[in-house]
């Protein structure tokens, strides 16, 4: 068992640098100090991240995602056999994300978030098929 030790949120994401221009096909390794992982938790990380653009599918097959704006905004886009749902968030908005459900992020003008991640997370470029 670690050793429990307090975390300031906002002095990890004053040391991000902005990622601008992320698309589908960004890499992870290519964002540099976008996103930093700020504790392990259950079966996943809990991450602090900061950029603008738009990202790939992902899913989280073992668990819940819950999503913070800390500032800016972003569209969470889900992904149900009914279509697209779109849920726009901004500074102070919160999402939980359902376990198993694909979504996406558009932010465009820029967003810091706070997620509570389980892994693994599945990643596609290519808009899955659902239903």
């Amino acid at each position: 068992m670690s050793k429990a030790t307090a975390i300031s949120v906002i002095d990890r994401l004053n040391e991000l640098t902005c990622f601008t221009g992320r698309t589908p096909e960004t890499k992870d390794g290519d964002m540099g100090d976008a996103f930093a992982v700020l504790s392990e938790y259950r079966d996943g990380e809990i991450y602090v991240g900061h950029y603008s653009g738009y990202s790939e599918w992902e899913r989280h097959p073992a668990g819940d995602e819950i999503v913070t704006v800390l500032d800016g905004e972003t569209n969470l886009i889900l992904l149900t056999a009914e279509g697209e749902i779109s849920n726009p968030l901004s500074k102070g908005g919160l999402f939980v994300v359902p376990q198993n459900i694909w979504h996406r992020f558009e932010s465009p003008k820029g967003v810091k978030v706070f997620t509570v991640t389980p892994q693994p997370t599945e990643h596609t470029v290519i808009k899955p098929q659902v239903g």
